[in-house]
């Protein structure tokens, strides 16, 4: 009898799930918050406008680098000169593709938006799953090429950081709001990048001895750290680069003055 029900294969149980809790909570907190943040930063994105206000360069638009960019943004020059759509369309590729990539990121969307399975011991609607084996799910490998452009952009938008250290007339040693939200931003930014499983395994993969790569081993150790609370540092960071791009945006518009501490 035993042996004939583990033959069958899967249970068949006509609920979708025998959970009293509520266990739909989560994926839709998760589908409002992640739809909000891709209405938003696609319509920033697209706007092509109001990203810059001195000292401020929006982290959605850095950097800027077509001659399409608003004067005084392109802090690395303008060497693209074909690109005739808004700048940011250049740029988001690579923290978009880092991010839709990401362990974490796939668990949420997964579970959120194609209920693949919605929540644990909850059957999902789909009648077969190929996993990330076949187009477009196998361009998921592609995350730790993402990761590396990644780096470069946390290391650009540090740049911006100790920028916004300045005033409107460039002088430095000033700090105003904007400039602890940029530093409080490329802070996460970094948490959330370093914490990443595929900088974990770049640190210390493929290592036989730990014992005979104490410098690996120990940043192996931080970013096993990191890694513990990567799903924090996911929708923190996710929160903090909105912020940044709305204060600059507000700033820009006008609707708001920024706060000078000194």
């Amino acid at each position: 009898m035993t042996a004939g029900l583990l033959g069958a294969g899967r249970a068949r149980i006509p609920q979708k799930t025998l959970r009293k809790d509520r266990w739909w909570l989560a994926p839709a907190a998760t589908f409002v918050v992640f739809a909000a943040f891709v209405v938003y930063a696609t319509w920033r994105a697209f706007t092509g406008e109001l990203y810059y206000a001195k000292p401020y360069l929006s982290p959605f638009y850095s950097p800027c680098l077509t001659t399409e960019c608003l004067e005084g943004s392109s802090d690395f020059g303008s060497p693209i000169t074909w690109w005739a759509l808004s700048p940011a369309l250049i740029i988001l590729v690579f923290p978009l593709g880092f991010r839709m990539t990401c362990y974490y990121y796939r668990k949420a969307y997964y579970r959120a938006f194609w209920l693949s399975p919605p929540a644990c011991a909850v059957a999902e609607p789909h009648g077969k799953y190929s996993g990330e084996t076949r187009f477009p799910l196998i361009l998921q490998n592609l995350h730790r090429w993402f990761w590396y452009a990644a780096v470069a952009v946390g290391a650009v938008l540090t740049f911006d950081a100790v920028l916004a250290f300045r005033n409107e007339d460039g002088e430095w040693g000033h700090m105003g709001l904007g400039t602890l939200i940029f530093v409080v931003n490329v802070v996460l930014i970094w948490l959330y990048t370093l914490g990443c499983h595929s900088c974990r395994h770049i640190v210390g993969g493929r290592l036989r001895h730990f014992s005979k790569h104490p410098v690996r081993y120990r940043l192996w150790g931080l970013v096993s750290k990191l890694n513990e609370k990567h799903a924090r540092y996911a929708w923190l960071s996710l929160f903090s680069v909105a912020i940044a791009d709305l204060y600059v945006y507000l700033l820009a518009r006008g609707t708001i003055e920024d706060l000078r501490f000194f």
